[in-house]
């Protein structure tokens, strides 16, 4: 059996920008393609929504993908929407967001749909990450799983057409309409 080379944070920022999305998830590189346009618009409207609410009621800060979120120095993410809330702000800085935030959101694509359900979701929660948001823009759902003894418990679910809280944003409802394409 040959040595594994655990890959950091170092190694990660000497990668090309190459249009390639890149991860580091526990020491092993992880590599994406871009996402499709479904992806991008039901992520910016769903992050619209969000920011307004995050702004409106100074919660804390909300990021969009492409934003190094570095868990540790061997596990570097780009959630699609990361939100770090206001007693979690100290950990932003000029390079990320340098520790745990609050909640992130991945948004499915075809190619991303098992990672985001396995190997990220395990990832997030082996790290504390609070809350745990996953968008299928086919399905056209929403479920929001919350940390539970270090395993993610879905603690409500957006479907079909009523509007719904999700955790942690106990004051926003979300109206389905504003978000799918």
């Amino acid at each position: 059996m040959g040595l594994r080379t655990v890959l950091t944070y170092e190694d990660y920022a000497a990668l090309p920008a190459d249009g390639r999305r890149y991860e580091i998830h526990d020491g092993e590189l992880s590599v994406t393609p871009a996402p499709g346009t479904q992806h991008q618009e039901v992520k910016a409207n769903l992050f619209d929504v969000l920011r307004h609410h995050v702004k409106e009621h100074r919660l804390g800060k909300l990021f969009d993908a492409p934003i190094d979120c570095i868990l540790t120095q061997t596990a570097i993410v780009q959630p699609d929407i990361v939100f770090v809330d206001t007693e979690r702000l100290p950990i932003i800085s000029e390079r990320g967001i340098e520790g745990v935030p609050t909640l992130v959101v991945e948004v499915l694509s075809p190619s991303t749909a098992h990672l985001d359900r396995g190997a990220k979701a395990q990832l997030y929660a082996r790290h504390a990450v609070p809350f745990y948001w996953i968008v299928d823009p086919r399905s056209r759902t929403i479920d929001a799983y919350m940390l539970v003894e270090g395993a993610y418990q879905l603690a409500a679910r957006l479907e079909g057409s009523e509007a719904r809280v999700l955790p942690p944003l106990a004051d926003l409802v979300l109206d389905p309409a504003t978000i799918w394409v």
